[in-house]
């Protein structure tokens, strides 16, 4: 089968198509015959740097071949012996083995039945395989970790981009008060999510504009700009970082103003995976995708990541 192989940490020159056995799978895993596959930033940032791949992949010493990818939509094309919810045939999504080495990059991929969902008839291949890390992220965020409810003051920065544009749509339909930051090209965009209210990052502060927010869900890497958000919270609201480290200074001034500050890591989840095929199924989600890629073009996918100026998701097919 063809994978696309991460030859050593570092640009995209490293990543390459090379032939290799399709994955024998355990009692519990199904095969599934890829469809399409979805990037994530955490994907280009994983590729460049040696010590985060080995640690988020859970990779051991002189692991090879090192595939990258966790979100994939496709059919099962076999079943282990102790699989009893999946049959051959079934059209399924989902994020694999989520932290760990999910080698989604791949024609054939290996997956646990309890992390994987019935795709929607009605939703294509292309739309399953976005709604997988970037929607769980944002659901475990808003469900789990916020439990958000009717009527909270949800503020969600980056409110066009991967995990964003889902988190708006999410917490519309828990009833909350919707509130998004981007660029004003995509204030459109977002108000045409769900969000009640705009907020141009670069023209106004939104810490001016918001100050009694329940919770804010802050995507940015930058331990400054989350501090910004720690100001638009109010006091016994959540701030919660979806990819920076809170250091002990800032933990400690959220303590001080009776503020719950934590960092969200998503994890591979069928359960969850079902409720999101739910809201797809029933129209009350959807996946917006702004560019497709051949599978030979993933290089160029990270390249577009890398930009940090991508709306929705960015889709591979096979």
């Amino acid at each position: 089968m063809k994978a696309m192989i991460l030859k050593s940490a570092g640009g995209i020159e490293n990543l390459a198509v090379e032939e290799i056995p399709v994955p024998v799978i355990g009692d519990h895993e199904v095969l599934v015959k890829v469809a399409a596959i979805s990037v994530n930033p955490v994907d280009a940032t994983l590729r460049r740097n040696d010590d985060f791949l080995r640690l988020v992949l859970h990779l051991q010493k002189g692991e090879v071949p090192v595939i990258l990818g966790w979100d994939i939509s496709g059919v099962v094309e076999a079943t282990g012996r102790a699989v009893t919810r999946l049959r051959k045939g079934d059209e399924v999504f989902g994020m694999v083995n989520f932290t760990g080495h999910g080698k989604a990059y791949a024609e054939y991929v290996a997956a646990r039945e309890d992390q994987l969902a019935i795709k929607p008839s009605q939703v294509t291949h292309p739309e399953a395989a976005a709604a997988t890390l970037a929607a769980l992220t944002a659901w475990q965020t808003l469900v789990h970790l916020s439990g958000v409810k009717a009527g909270d003051k949800v503020l969600i920065h980056s409110a066009a981009g991967g995990v964003g544009h889902y988190a708006v749509q999410i917490a519309r339909q828990l009833g909350a008060y919707v509130i998004g930051t981007s660029s004003a090209a995509n204030r459109d965009f977002v108000l045409g999510l769900g969000a009640h209210e705009h907020i141009d990052y670069a023209a106004q502060r939104f810490e001016d504009l918001v100050r009694d927010a329940d919770l804010v869900v802050d995507s940015i890497r930058d331990i400054l700009h989350l501090e910004r958000s720690l100001e638009a919270v109010k006091t016994r609201g959540k701030l919660i970082s979806l990819v920076t480290f809170p250091d002990e200074r800032l933990s400690r001034k959220a303590l001080m103003g009776r503020k719950f500050l934590y960092r969200m890591e998503v994890a591979s989840d069928g359960e969850d995976m079902r409720a999101i095929a739910g809201l797809l199924e029933k129209g009350q989600l959807r996946s917006h995708i702004s560019a497709t890629y051949r599978f030979d073009q993933i290089p160029l996918a990270h390249q577009q990541l890398e930009s940090g100026h991508t709306k929705g998701k960015l889709v591979i097919t096979l």
